[in-house]
């Protein structure tokens, strides 16, 4: 419930305060051959370092990429800048295509994928040897499964009014780092509605799980393609980015001290089955950064991450603890395979409102059984999202999703009617009208309309999910940048290259000097361990 006096921030001047949101988008997208198999090319040189550049890099594997746009004022400036990069990029990848689902297709034997290389400079090297443990630990394939992350700020003139009209005599970074944590908290318990709205990962190539347990069905009776038939995000569930030994760690969201006290243990006290294994192989290699529960905290699977851009070399946790939040980053969206950039205008507006929705509503302490709620909301949701008689967790008792959602949309549109008054439109509430629509069952969800289009042209997930990829290229294909966009990309490609060379050919000491003084860095909130 909204206990903010909406009123106010109705006013022509606090209106005025909303244009200065921004927000950016993540996207992640294997690179893959003509025959849809994982890419095991190099990441191609057109498009400059991974280590350095400003927009185009990869995440776990060599192949899957991630395009960045900065923040930027409105959706399609951002959908804009996304549409460049994936022009320029289909110019540098030759014959290769970007695969549109989140979940991948074919992609070989786990020891068989190549993981990212970042160069020989001590952090391009430790950026490698994290991605060697996360498959080490979680297996390789898992870090294959692609997504989305919007990243959402709001401008220091509104947390000034907010702050104003609330009474706080806090520093504004204080204030605004504690108000982000109350977004985060109402956050977590709400997220379930964007994995069913727009999850678009309810099937799998068979091959993906061989040798794994899962609870999945056959969906053309060959066992090619795998599902759950009310599924929504199998990407958010226990085949992607969950883990097992992460199930133990609580995290605690209940102020900045509180977050980086439980992630710093997780960091720094040894995980016995990690520290069986070793940081260093038989060989004497690196195969992890360290025996923790993680690593570093980017290790820790969450829908949701307070953000405080931090330096090279500079430690997450560092930068929040010196800086505060300065964004938020949601991390639970799947690529939309229906749209050739993976995410739409209508969407980002509705997570615009739902966020404003979670800052503005009363944001209770959270405790252990509310996180556990939580994990429990998230598996219900991710393989029984779409059952219409599906009941969630709700304040220690049962409730019906239908319900719960409309309730929902009924407090989160007078969020999308301030957004359209400070952009004199109606486009935001034309996208909270799209999403009750799936609620009343008048429109298909993403992973319904996927299920569907297989049933009806007979298709197994991969040969579904080739299609659209094929399709998606076309598009750019036949869109080509101008010469001076396409300059442009090539300025930052080589300018890339070259900040990369800064960076090895300043490098000093070992490489275990490097990695000592960046986990003496975690010291600073060890003290309450």
């Amino acid at each position: 419930m909204t206990t903010f006096n909406l009123a106010e921030l109705a006013q022509p001047e606090a209106l005025a305060l909303l244009k200065g949101i921004r927000r950016g988008i993540e996207k992640e997208s294997l690179r893959v051959s003509p025959e849809g198999e994982l890419a095991h090319t190099e990441h191609p040189r057109g498009l400059g370092s991974a280590l350095t550049h400003e927009c185009i890099t990869t995440d776990f594997a060599e192949a899957l990429l991630e395009f960045i746009t900065p923040p930027v004022a409105t959706p399609e400036q951002a959908l804009e800048k996304l549409d460049q990069i994936h022009r320029y990029t289909y110019s540098q990848i030759g014959d290769e295509r970007l695969w549109v689902n989140s979940m991948p297709g074919r992609i070989g034997r786990d020891e068989d994928i190549p993981v990212a290389r970042y160069g020989s400079s001590h952090s391009g090297t430790m950026k490698t040897i994290y991605r060697l443990g996360l498959g080490l630990r979680y297996g390789r394939a898992m870090q294959t499964i692609a997504g989305i992350h919007y990243n959402f700020s709001l401008p220091d003139s509104f947390w000034q009014w907010l702050q104003a009209k609330e009474g706080s005599d806090e520093s504004l970074q204080d204030f605004k780092t504690r108000r982000y944590f109350d977004l985060i908290r109402n956050f977590r318990r709400h997220y379930w509605l964007l994995i069913y709205l727009f999850g678009a990962a309810p099937a799998v190539c068979g091959t993906f799980v061989q040798d794994r347990e899962h609870k999945l069905q056959s969906f053309d009776g060959d066992g090619r393609s795998l599902y759950a038939p009310q599924a929504t995000s199998l990407r958010m569930g226990d085949l992607g980015y969950t883990s097992d030994a992460q199930k133990s760690l609580i995290v605690c969201y209940n102020d900045l001290s509180s977050y980086l006290t439980t992630l710093c243990a997780a960091i720094s006290r040894p995980y016995p089955p990690y520290h069986e294994q070793g940081v260093k192989d038989a060989n004497g290699e690196y195969q992890q950064l360290s025996t923790g529960l993680l690593q570093i905290e980017n290790e820790f699977y969450s829908p949701i991450r307070p953000k405080n851009p931090a330096g090279m070399g500079e430690t997450a946790l560092s930068a929040l603890d010196a800086r505060g939040v300065e964004y938020i980053e949601v991390r639970c969206l799947d690529l939309n395979p229906f749209v050739p950039l993976g995410v739409e205008a209508p969407q980002m507006r509705f997570i615009d409102a739902f966020l404003l929705h979670c800052l503005l509503s009363d944001s209770p302490q959270a405790d252990d059984a509310d996180y556990r709620a939580i994990q429990e909301n998230q598996s219900r949701i991710v393989y029984q999202g779409r059952d219409p008689e599906i009941q969630l967790v709700h304040n220690g008792s049962e409730r019906k999703l239908t319900d719960w959602a409309s309730e929902l949309l009924d407090e989160i549109s007078p969020m999308a009617e301030l957004l359209d008054s400070t952009w004199e439109s109606h486009d935001y509430q034309r996208a909270v009208s799209a999403q009750r629509d799936k609620i009343d069952g008048k429109v298909p969800t993403p992973a319904a309309q996927m299920l569907a289009e297989m049933h009806e042209h007979k298709q197994t997930f991969f040969q579904w999910a080739q299609a659209k990829a094929e399709q998606h290229r076309q598009y750019f294909l036949e869109r080509p940048l101008s010469e001076a966009e396409q300059a442009e990309y090539q300025r930052l490609a080589e300018e890339s290259l070259q900040q990369q060379a800064a960076v090895e050919a300043a490098d000093t000491g070992t490489f275990e000097d490097f990695l000592g003084q960046y986990y003496a860095q975690y010291t600073f909130c060890q003290k309450g361990l």
